[in-house]
C-alpha cells in the first residue's frame, strides 16, 4: 500500500471513529417522560376518557396506571381507550400486603388486576412492592429469603399474563435499594429489573452517587421529583436542592433507561401539576446542557 492510500485509509478510519463516538455519546437531556400517580391524584377526578384526552392534549405518549382508589372495574376500558389513542400504558402498580397476599395467593383486588392484564393487548411492566408487614420481626437473611420466595411467585404470575416485572422502591425494608440489589442478585433473573422513584429516595440523598452505581445494572426506569432532604415527599421538579445532582449521578453511572414525572397531589388538578413538573424538567435540561 503506497503512502497516499495509507493516508486515505487513515482519514476514513478517523472519520468512522469520530462519527461512532459522536453518535454513541448520550445527549444529557431528558426528552420523554411518562406521568405516574395520576389516577386517584386529581382534584377533578377525571374519567378514563377525560384522562386520556388530557394526556393526548399535553402531548404525552405514555403513562403509568397506579392503583388509584383501588377500583379495577374500569381498567380494561382505560387500556382500550389508551390503545385507541396511540398512548402506551407502560407500567402498573402491584402492592402486596401480608394481611391479604401470601405465597401462592393474591388478594381479590390484586387478582382482579392480574386477570384484567390477561385480557388486554397492552402489557405494562408490573411494578411490585411490599408492605413492611411482610418483614416484621425477621432477620436480614430471613427477610431476603421471604422476598425472594414471594417474587418467584409474582414473577411466574407476571410471565403467565405476559408482563415484565420490576421491583418498586416504596418505603420500608423492601424500599431500601441495597436490599433490592441483594434480592436481585439471589434471584439472578436477566429479565427482572428495578425502578427507582425519587419521591421514595430521601433517605439516600447523601449516598446517592454510590447508590446509582450499585443499581445501574438492574435499573429500567426512574421517576423524578423535586428533592429536599427534609421533605416534603412530593415537591415540584426543578425546585428542589438535589434532583439535578441525582440525575447527573445516574447519567454518569451510565443510565440509559426511561424517565417519569409525578402527579401524586390529590388536592390539585393533575394537569397543572404535570405542567409545573414539565417546566421544572425544562429548567433541569438547560442546566444539564450547561454542564457539558
Amino acid at each position: 500500500m503506497n503512502h497516499f492510500s495509507r493516508f486515505i485509509s487513515f482519514i476514513c478510519l478517523f472519520a468512522i471513529l469520530h462519527c461512532t463516538t459522536k453518535n454513541e455519546t448520550p445527549t444529557p437531556t431528558i426528552t420523554e417522560v411518562a406521568p405516574w400517580c395520576i389516577l386517584g391524584f386529581d382534584a377533578l377526578d377525571r374519567t378514563p376518557e377525560e384522562r386520556i384526552d388530557m394526556l393526548k392534549t399535553m402531548g404525552f405518549k405514555e403513562y403509568g396506571y397506579n392503583r388509584g382508589n383501588g377500583n379495577f372495574l374500569t381498567m380494561k376500558e382505560e387500556f382500550q381507550l389508551a390503545q385507541n389513542n396511540d398512548i402506551n400504558i407502560n407500567s402498573i402498580f402491584l402492592w402486596l400486603n401480608a394481611k391479604r397476599d401470601s405465597l401462592g395467593k393474591f388478594s381479590p383486588s390484586n387478582q382482579l388486576m392480574l386477570d384484567n392484564l390477561k385480557a388486554i393487548d397492552q402489557k405494562p411492566t408490573i411494578w411490585v412492592s411490599f408492605s413492611d408487614n411482610f418483614f416484621e420481626d425477621l432477620s436480614q437473611e430471613a427477610s431476603v429469603q421471604r422476598a425472594v420466595d414471594m417474587l418467584q411467585f409474582v414473577k411466574q404470575t407476571a410471565d403467565e399474563v405476559g408482563c415484565p416485572l420490576a421491583l418498586y422502591n416504596h418505603h420500608g425494608w423492601f424500599g431500601n435499594p441495597h436490599h433490592q440489589v441483594e434480592i436481585l442478585e439471589q434471584l439472578n433473573m436477566d429479565d427482572l429489573t428495578m425502578v427507582y422513584n425519587f419521591h421514595h429516595a430521601h433517605d439516600y440523598i447523601d449516598e446517592f452517587p454510590e447508590v446509582a452505581k450499585k443499581i445501574i445494572p438492574y435499573l429500567s426506569h426512574v421517576t423524578l421529583n423535586g428533592m429536599r432532604k427534609d421533605g416534603p415527599q412530593i415537591y415540584p421538579l426543578g425546585q428542589g436542592e438535589h434532583e439535578l445532582d441525582m440525575i447527573k449521578a445516574l447519567l454518569d453511572a451510565g443510565y440509559e433507561g426511561t424517565w417519569g414525572i409525578l402527579g401524586h397531589v390529590k388536592t390539585e388538578d393533575v394537569q397543572l401539576i404535570l405542567q409545573e413538573n414539565m417546566i421544572g424538567l425544562d429548567s433541569l435540561n438547560h442546566q444539564l446542557l450547561k454542564a457539558i
